[in-house]
């Protein structure tokens, strides 16, 4: 292939992180991962979530870029959508402000596409996920792979490789709007 195979997989988390790297290496592309966590709170949990992610990375031979923590800048852009439901207009804000970091990082690092793990959660929407991407792909001279990683059980296959990793999988995204499992926020 004469385009340029290297691609930006923006990174949520290292579990959804371990189908989509597997899938891509097979595939032949050339990956560097992207880790975004602006979003996640508290720092402490940025900070397992990025151990955990820079394990994955390594397993895998490919680079980890670590997009800036900055939660003040999330929470500034996020403020006016405090009150929204899980997956409402603040999850699409909170989609678009990882994808435009990625994309950023993509075109720094020489890559031709933009891909995201976001879409291996069944509790997230593919079809806004990919169409936010593209758009912001489009705007910054990138191809946006469309792949919902959760089809064909993707998403059961990244729990059983999670398991076989020894990562554990969070209960919630990581947005301190988003209720935990245990109730608390």
């Amino acid at each position: 292939m004469e385009m340029n195979k290297r691609i930006l997989l923006h990174c949520c988390c290292a579990p959804d992180s371990t189908v989509p790297l597997r899938r891509l290496l097979e595939e032949g592309w050339d990956i560097v991962c992207a880790f975004y966590g602006s979003n996640i709170h508290p720092e402490e949990e940025f900070r397992w979530r990025l151990e955990e992610m820079a394990k994955v990375a390594d397993l895998n031979e490919v680079p980890l870029k670590v997009l800036p923590y900055d939660p003040d800048s999330w929470l500034r852009s996020s403020v006016l959508l405090a009150g929204e439901p899980e997956g409402g207009a603040r999850c699409g804000l909170c989609f678009a402000l990882q994808l435009k970091a990625a994309a950023r990082c993509a075109v720094e690092a020489g890559c031709g596409f933009l891909c995201t793990t976001l879409t291996i959660s069944p509790h997230k929407d593919p079809v806004r996920i990919c169409r936010i991407g593209k758009a912001i792909s489009d705007k910054n001279g990138l191809l946006w792979l469309d792949r919902t990683w959760r089809k064909g059980g993707g998403f059961q296959e990244s729990v059983r490789e999670s398991r076989r990793l020894g990562l554990r999988r969070q209960n919630y995204c990581g947005c301190r709007y988003c209720v935990k499992g245990d109730g608390t926020v």
